[in-house]
């Protein structure tokens, strides 16, 4: 499960592009962050994708991931022409094909490393999904089927891409626009594959004459339901339109720290059997099997670079945002994996956020307010430091993780100071399979 956000330069308060996305996954399914350089590539080679290996392109841009480990594509990334990227898991009617093939992450990948416009890349993974389909198991320790959407920005402008097996519709955006884990285009496409009514006829799931809505007739009612995603896309469109035209990257930032109707400084993320919010916290599957374990937003510069925000480690509400270009990426530490490794960035964090499980409100409150002072310097600096050569922003960048590093250890002692409270059953339960399962030591 996840949430992707978008508000082109009408609707930011510089005039820049503004992407975000949180990476919904499962708990120990560790969020790696990776820089692939540019390369030339001869006739006949191929790529190796998670699943497949396809025919290369004869060039391919340097690219910046946020991808789950194991798998070779990334749930949202960007290159070094500004295009940038996020995808959903969408739940539809069209039977998924549980055969190795190419996934949604691997589709954003091979568009970064081939695209220098947001519709070019739009183009390309078109292609892609006409040619080969979409197939394969998307999960990591459960098998996870599902079809795909995309948010495919850049400078100027962005589109929305959502399918349904081969079968696809696509639409401009022109303000502000969120996807999450439900269809969202209805009647409104600028662009649709050729078969898009024709098949829909032929299924049965829409009569001539009536009017065609393709979300109605392709999504997956049951699965749709469960995943909650209608709720957390009305509640990033209301956030966007209620600060529309003066969007700014601190904006997106909270947006996807946000727990929506699940109700602010009261919400307690062991409660409930969904619990399905935007900054999404695990509990007892299958409903509750997702966390969110990765974080990202882009300022996409109409002129300039552009610079991104990430996370690299779970729940946004309990970790901070550090700048990185993609020419000037800092050392993040060694790949992590499924079992937790305290020289990782992302099992770093887990020491500070699951100890903060324990006593959410006290505990988050212990420190929140020193992350948002850390964050917000590091806002403030990084727009003088985006006009460096790249040597000083990479320096910049190296400096902005370690004292992010060192900030959490300390933000880890002060939630320590804050006693642990009585969590619900299956809550606890489920997070001391969690613990086992990646052998962490607090568990």
């Amino acid at each position: 499960m996840c949430d992707t956000l978008v508000a082109i330069g009408n609707s930011t308060a510089s005039g820049a592009v503004l992407f975000a996305k949180n990476s919904d996954r499962e708990p120990n399914e560790a969020h790696e962050l990776l820089f692939v350089p540019a390369a030339r590539h001869v006739l006949g080679d191929e790529v190796q994708c998670t699943y497949i290996t396809i025919p290369q392109v004869e060039e391919t841009y340097a690219v910046l991931l946020a991808k789950p480990f194991w798998m070779w594509g990334a749930e949202m990334g960007t290159n070094e022409h500004g295009v940038t990227i996020g995808n959903e898991a969408v739940f539809t009617k069209v039977a998924y094909d549980k055969e190795p093939g190419l996934i949604g992450m691997d589709f954003i990948r091979l568009a970064l490393e081939r695209s220098k416009t947001a519709e070019s890349a739009l183009h390309t993974l078109i292609r892609l999904l006409e040619v080969y389909g979409q197939g394969g198991n998307c999960g990591f320790a459960h098998k996870f089927y599902y079809h795909n959407s995309f948010i495919v920005a850049d400078r100027a402008e962005a589109w929305v891409l959502e399918t349904a097996g081969r079968q696809w519709a696509a639409v401009k955006v022109r303000d502000v626009r969120s996807i999450s884990n439900a269809l969202t285009i209805d009647a409104d496409w600028d662009m649709a594959s050729a078969d898009l009514i024709p098949f829909a006829r032929e299924k049965g799931w829409y009569k001539q004459g009536e009017a065609f809505n393709f979300s109605r007739c392709y999504a997956d009612f049951l699965y749709t339901t469960f995943a909650d995603g209608r709720r957390r896309q009305a509640c990033t469109m209301e956030a966007l339109r209620s600060r529309k035209g003066v969007l700014t990257e601190a904006d997106m930032m909270a947006y996807l720290r946000s727990h929506g109707n699940a109700g602010g400084s009261s919400y307690q993320p062991g409660r409930g059997l969904t619990g399905a919010v935007v900054c999404m916290h695990a509990s007892l599957g299958p409903i509750r099997g997702s966390q969110t374990v990765g974080s990202m937003v882009s300022k996409l510069q109409p002129d300039g670079l552009c610079t991104h925000w990430l996370t690299g480690t779970a729940a946004p509400c309990t970790g901070i945002f550090k700048p990185m270009w993609v020419d000037a990426m800092p050392d993040v530490g060694h790949v992590p994996t499924g079992r937790y490794d305290q020289t990782s960035l992302f099992w770093q964090h887990e020491l500070l956020h699951r100890e903060v499980l324990r006593a959410y409100d006290g505990r988050l409150a212990a420190y929140c307010s020193d992350r948002d002072d850390l964050e917000e310097k590091f806002l403030r600096e990084t727009r003088d430091v985006v006009k460096s050569d790249v040597g000083q922003r990479k320096d910049y960048a190296e400096k902005c993780f370690a004292e992010a590093r060192q900030a959490e250890a300390a933000w880890l002692e002060k939630a320590l100071q804050v006693p642990a409270e009585r969590q619900r059953a299956a809550y606890s339960l489920a997070w001391r399979q969690f613990n086992r399962q990646a052998g962490f030591p607090r568990a």
